[in-house]
C-alpha cells in the first residue's frame, strides 16, 4: 500500500512540474543553463554570452533578429544554426550531437533527422540498388538548415544576423517561431 502512495505521489510531482513548464514564462530559454543577454554592437554582430560560460554549458539558445538560433560548443569550435530543424521545426538545442562520417550533427530529437553543424547539411543513408552488394553510405540532401557566424572577440561570442537574400528550408521554422517568444519544446 505505501508503494502505491508513493508511486501516486510521484505521478502527481511528475503531472505539476510539466504543467509548470508548460504554463511558464513564454520567453525563458528551456536549452541552455544560463540564457544569453541578446545585445546589438555597433559592428552589426550580436553578443550571444560569455565563452566561458557557452564553453561550460555547451550550448545556449538566443534570439537573433527575433529569430532562434543556438549556439553549440563542441570539440573546441563553436556552431550557430537555427534552433528549429528544417523538418518540422523540432527543437534542436535538444537534441545529442553525434559524429557521422567525421562530421559533427545534431540529431533532432523528433524524428533523428542528422544535420551536420559545420554546413547545415541534412544526411540521410542510402544505398545504390545498382551495386552487386549495396551497402548503406551517408549521403547529403544538401543544406538544409540556416548556419550563422560565429564570432569569438575579448571572452565574448557574437553571432552575425543571417543573409536572407538566401533561403533555407530551416527558414519556414524560423518565421514560424520568429518573435513569438514561444521555445516550447514538446510537440
Amino acid at each position: 500500500m505505501l508503494d502505491l502512495i508513493i508511486l501516486s505521489l510521484h505521478f502527481f510531482v511528475c503531472f505539476l512540474i510539466s504543467v509548470a513548464i508548460w504554463r511558464g514564462p513564454k520567453d525563458v530559454d528551456l536549452c541552455s543553463s544560463s540564457p544569453g543577454t541578446v545585445e546589438m554592437e555597433p559592428d552589426g554582430l550580436i553578443l550571444i554570452g560569455k565563452e566561458d560560460d557557452i564553453k561550460r554549458s555547451q550550448r545556449i539558445t538566443a534570439k537573433v533578429n527575433g529569430r532562434e538560433v543556438v549556439v553549440f560548443y563542441h570539440e573546441g569550435k563553436f556552431h550557430a544554426l537555427d534552433s528549429r530543424c528544417y523538418h518540422e521545426g523540432g527543437p534542436l538545442c535538444l537534441g545529442e550531437i553525434e559524429d557521422i562520417n567525421g562530421q559533427a550533427c545534431i540529431i533532432c530529437p523528433w524524428h533523428k533527422y542528422k544535420i551536420t553543424l559545420e554546413t547545415g547539411e541534412g544526411l540521410y543513408e542510402g544505398i545504390n540498388p545498382l551495386e552487386p552488394s549495396p551497402t548503406p553510405q551517408w549521403q547529403s540532401k544538401g543544406v538544409k538548415q540556416r548556419i550563422h557566424k560565429v564570432t569569438i572577440d575579448n571572452g565574448n561570442v557574437y553571432v552575425s544576423p543571417p543573409d536572407l537574400s538566401v533561403s533555407f528550408d530551416s527558414d519556414y521554422f524560423a518565421d514560424k517561431y520568429k518573435n513569438s517568444g514561444d521555445l516550447a519544446m514538446e510537440k
